[in-house]
């Protein structure tokens, strides 16, 4: 198949892009800028300034969108909410109306989410029929998949990828915390009993490939591990494999002090995610279970 990828230099992307290479697929990147070196062809496109050429895109069977500005970059300013809003929702709208005017469409479209969408649940099991929740990540989310209506009514098959914390050695959440639990700086972040939905790299990108030829299957599916743990399971967990100690404790007046509201949603929610309708679909995890995962991850 021959496949549009936004996001392909993150890292989810780049994982992406081997596995589907690998298989023998032709990936064409979705680019802001040309890059130094390329391998094959690319499309460029300006979401910002709302440019993308629809000549550019003809020919394609399948358009994964990826990009987005990196949610835990900075303080969320109301400045930083709007580039992480146009980011996402209207770069997604821009692609998905120029696929809608092609003459000949790609069958699907599958375009990255989150578990944001069901906002702070407690201890609430939430499957992809559970209804969204409130605040800043849960209204992105939402507007988020609002904007591939246009590629669905034009009769393109939407998949929405509500993506769990992605864990892998090379980035997302594990790597920024290694160094702190490696020098005995881990600890849990408030009560440590809120919920975290992960998956491991290795899983997403099965999962992803599993939605990519499957084309039977549409909507919303969680991409998250079947057994989600609480932050205290987590620290005790990376602290017993990287035997060291885990006791700087960071209560949530703390972070709410350095971080604000991004520590509210991303540090203190409590989103419990199952896979359910991707288990239901005929999909395995490798890496269900967080020890043994981690101890993999981990060499």
């Amino acid at each position: 198949m021959r496949i549009l990828l936004s996001g392909s230099t993150g890292f989810i992307g780049k994982a992406l892009q081997g596995t589907l290479k690998a298989e023998g697929h032709e990936v064409v990147p979705l680019l802001r800028r040309a890059p130094e070196q390329a391998e094959g062809s690319f499309v460029l496109w300006d979401p910002a300034a709302g440019q993308l050429q629809p000549a550019d895109l003809e020919g394609l069977d399948v358009v994964v969108h990826l990009a987005g500005e990196n949610i835990a970059a900075r303080r969320w300013t109301e400045a930083q909410k709007e580039r992480i809003r146009s980011s996402r929702v209207d770069a997604t709208r821009l692609l998905a109306e120029t696929l809608a005017k092609l003459r000949q469409k790609p069958h699907s479209l599958l375009c990255a989410s989150a578990v944001g969408f069901y906002g702070d649940r407690g201890d609430e099991i939430l499957s992809e029929a559970s209804a969204p929740g409130s605040g800043f990540l849960a209204q992105l989310c939402q507007a988020w998949e609002t904007a591939c209506q246009p590629a669905q009514q034009a009769g393109i098959r939407v998949v929405h990828l509500r993506f769990g914390v992605v864990l892998g050695p090379s980035g997302g959440m594990l790597a920024k915390q290694l160094p702190l639990f490696r020098w005995g700086l881990g600890g849990r972040l408030g009560t440590g009993r809120q919920w975290i939905s992960w998956v491991s790299l290795a899983d997403l990108t099965a999962a992803v490939r599993h939605l990519l030829i499957n084309r039977s299957l549409s909507g919303p599916f969680n991409i998250t591990a079947p057994a989600p743990v609480t932050n205290a399971e987590w620290t005790v967990t990376l602290s017993r494999l990287l035997r060291r100690p885990a006791i700087f404790h960071l209560p949530a007046w703390l972070l709410r002090m350095l971080l604000g509201e991004m520590a509210e949603q991303l540090l203190l929610a409590s989103t419990r995610a199952i896979p359910y309708r991707l288990q239901d679909s005929g999909f395995t995890f490798q890496e269900g279970i967080l020890e043994p995962a981690l101890r993999r991850m981990l060499g």
